[in-house]
């Protein structure tokens, strides 16, 4: 007998079971294949998930230096790079 189900896609359009999974691919997808033989991209992508909050965390410090930053101050101990 048929039954209702509810499914997830990634953004290739392949089915999957949970919202995690689809989330993976896409990451996985988006990293491209890493390593020679068999791609890192899928664990990577699940590491990424699996630490979202730490990740973005890290961004918004990023971003917050970044901003602080705006005015091009270098260290006196660092040496800018020409572009």
């Amino acid at each position: 007998m048929a039954r209702k189900g509810t499914g997830f896609f990634d953004r290739k359009g392949q089915f999957f079971k949970t919202p995690e999974e689809a989330t993976r691919s896409d990451l996985a997808g988006m990293l491209g294949k890493i390593g020679d033989g068999e791609s890192l991209a899928p664990g990577i992508a699940h590491t990424l998930l699996e630490r979202r909050s730490e990740i973005e965390a890290l961004f918004a410090e990023h971003d917050e230096m970044m901003a602080e930053n705006a005015d091009g101050f270098a260290p006196s101990n660092v040496t800018p790079l020409k572009a």
